[in-house]
């Protein structure tokens, strides 16, 4: 009896054994298909079976189809969302409530180049900037302005942005709110603004000089000239006469370059004969008192042919270029205007060099910009308005070319600009 009851227990724990191993093989199924959102079927394990079974896996089963569904609804919304943020230019950016990055469009890439790679990321490793931060808790907090501009500092440029942030529900279904920001570049605007604002300080400057010596001169011609000495007198309205012309030059001057940088600058293409427009100036300016003591040479390329250009504008170009290299050489000094033929590239190079005293190395990358002096005094004393080398840059610019300086102090300077030899309409 006893060794019956013995193999009966161990028999019905063997079995017992059987059904669990069954069960727990069936429930790793189960763990398995909830995972990878994939229906299974119940016959699967026939050790785990009855109607708690049966209704176990349907249930299971209508589980992992509608997770199934509901997240193809959401990569299906992202996917239109991101499709359609990525056409924006403005720049489009959405955080969780713990500031990782859910979705950011390629205009951000274009506002920061550096932000690649930046979904799931957190927020603070992406854009370093205190005041957007600020601005994102803000948002969140419901206390920020509806539009903010912030100043994002590189270590090569700065870029200022206006940034618009709302709350949106969030789109997994999750309890928590995410935050929407719209960013836009508005660095280009900033720029304009400050060098309008430094184009007007500095042309109310550079006429004040002169107008305030002519108001002073002529105030002391007025209260005394029946007493002054003739002498004097001349000197005075000489003067007057000189800082008049200089007035006369900076409003020429920045009525040209005002045409060169409005939508029509009047650049009246035409077959030019360079060779012959060259020394057609250097002659003019070696019939000049003003150059009578340097000597003026050319080295023009035989090779070159015509092109097409604005005869005027070029005229100018050499009108400016000659002029400053006799303004800024002492007697004696030697100018030489070459020009050279780069056919595989199209373009023709011009050149005006000098053996002058040089321009030190920190003002070269300058001396483009408007009203820039390397020696602000002695500029004034000899006339220059200080746009001279500005409006060679435009010309050239229009034509489609560019202009370099190259200088060394002691050793002279070069002045180049590229000409296409075809037009760039």
């Amino acid at each position: 009896m006893l060794e019956a009851a013995l193999v009966l227990s161990v028999l019905a724990l063997g079995w017992t054994s059987v059904k669990l191993v069954g069960h727990r093989r069936a429930v790793r199924t189960v763990k398995d298909a909830l995972q990878q959102r994939q229906t299974f079927l119940r016959h699967e394990h026939p050790g785990a079976s009855g109607r708690d079974w049966v209704e176990f896996c349907e249930s299971a089963n209508a589980m992992i189809e509608r997770l199934a569904t509901l997240e193809a609804a959401q990569t299906s919304q992202l996917a239109q969302l991101e499709a359609t943020l990525g056409s924006l230019k403005e720049a489009v950016l959405i955080v969780d409530s713990h500031n990782h990055i859910l979705l950011a469009n390629r205009a951000l890439q274009d506002i920061f180049p550096r932000a690649t790679e930046i979904i799931d990321q957190r927020l603070e490793v992406v854009l370093h900037s205190v005041a957007f931060l600020n601005y994102v808790n803000a948002v969140k907090q419901g206390t920020a302005e509806s539009h903010h501009e912030i100043e994002f500092v590189e270590t090569d440029e700065t870029r200022w942005v206006e940034v618009t942030g709302t709350i949106i529900p969030a789109l997994d279904g999750a309890s928590g709110r995410w935050a929407l920001f719209v960013l836009h570049d508005v660095t280009r605007q900033k720029r304009l603004e400050r060098t309008r604002k430094d184009f007007v300080a500095n042309v109310s400057h550079e006429l004040r000089t002169p107008l305030a010596v002519i108001k002073g001169y002529i105030e002391t011609l007025t209260d005394g000239h029946m007493e002054m000495d003739p002498t004097d007198r001349s000197r005075f309205l000489q003067t007057v006469q000189r800082h008049t012309e200089r007035l006369n030059s900076l409003l020429d001057d920045l009525l040209t370059l005002s045409r060169l940088e409005s939508s029509n600058p009047g650049l009246e293409r035409e077959s030019v004969e360079l060779r012959s427009l060259i020394l057609a100036v250097v002659e003019e300016y070696r019939n000049r008192p003003d150059a009578a003591n340097h000597h003026i040479t050319t080295k023009l390329d035989s090779a070159i042919e015509r092109l097409i250009a604005d005869p005027l504008k070029l005229h100018q170009v050499l009108n400016n270029l000659i002029d400053n290299a006799l303004k800024y050489t002492p007697p004696k000094s030697q100018i030489t205007i070459e020009a050279q033929l780069h056919a595989a590239q199209h373009e023709v190079e011009i050149r005006v060099r000098d053996n002058g005293p040089g321009i030190p190395e920190a003002d070269l990358p300058h001396i483009f910009e408007r009203f820039y002096r390397v020696e602000k005094g002695r500029s004034r004393e000899r006339g220059g308005t200080g746009l001279g080398l500005s409006i060679v840059k435009h010309i050239a610019t229009l034509h489609g070319g560019r202009v370099k300086a190259e200088s060394r102090v002691g050793q002279g300077t070069t002045i180049s600009i590229w000409i296409p030899t075809r037009s760039q309409r």
